[in-house]
């Protein structure tokens, strides 16, 4: 079965990590040649992307690639859920995706929408650990309660998707049994 999956949630929800763990799930299952990563693609969509006038033009552009690449498992990190929220949350901007929406329900696609607790004991650790790895994130860095609202605006825009979707919270990662939940409703 090939899988055709988006990854959205705030910033710090833990989505690169599940990411990694269905991929290093699905890759190896589905590697046809033993020299190539080719069992499964994964798009990282948003570097700077969303929430600016190239958000859209560059998801359009992403569809395409998206139809060429139908018969093969598609891992995709941010897609136009995050493109409506970061419009929302930063300028108050209305962005409408219901046509690539129609694009991907005939691509069969399905998102996992990652929440974390609304803690800020949570958020200030992932915020720490964050800026260990990436120190250029600091230039974009928030308090934590702006990533919260960021969270609640997702929290809003998934229930209008009528893409299949699944809600999973990282309360702590690695977690083993968020992944066997994942690979259960993706029916793997």
């Amino acid at each position: 079965m090939i899988h055709h999956l988006i990854f959205e949630g705030a910033e710090l929800s833990g989505k690169s990590f599940l990411m990694s763990q269905i991929y290093d799930y699905l890759e190896p299952k589905h590697n046809k040649t033993g020299k190539i990563l080719d069992g499964c693609h994964w798009f990282n969509c948003d570097v700077g992307i969303y929430g600016t006038e190239y958000g859209k033009p560059v998801i359009k552009n992403y569809l395409k690639i998206f139809q060429v690449l139908k018969s093969k498992n598609l891992l995709i990190e941010k897609f136009y859920i995050s493109d409506i929220v970061y419009n929302k949350v930063n300028y108050n901007r209305i962005v409408e995706y219901k046509n690539e929406e129609k694009e991907l329900i005939k691509l069969n696609f399905k998102i996992i929408l990652v929440i974390f607790p609304e803690s800020k004991k949570v958020l200030e650790k992932r915020i720490a650990d964050r800026l260990k790895l990436y120190p250029h994130y600091e230039r974009i860095l928030q308090n934590y309660k702006w990533y919260i609202k960021q969270q609640k605006q997702y929290l809003k825009e998934i229930k209008k998707t009528e893409l299949p979707y699944l809600i999973v919270e990282t309360k702590k990662l690695p977690d083993d049994n968020l992944v066997m939940k994942i690979l259960e409703w993706i029916g793997d």
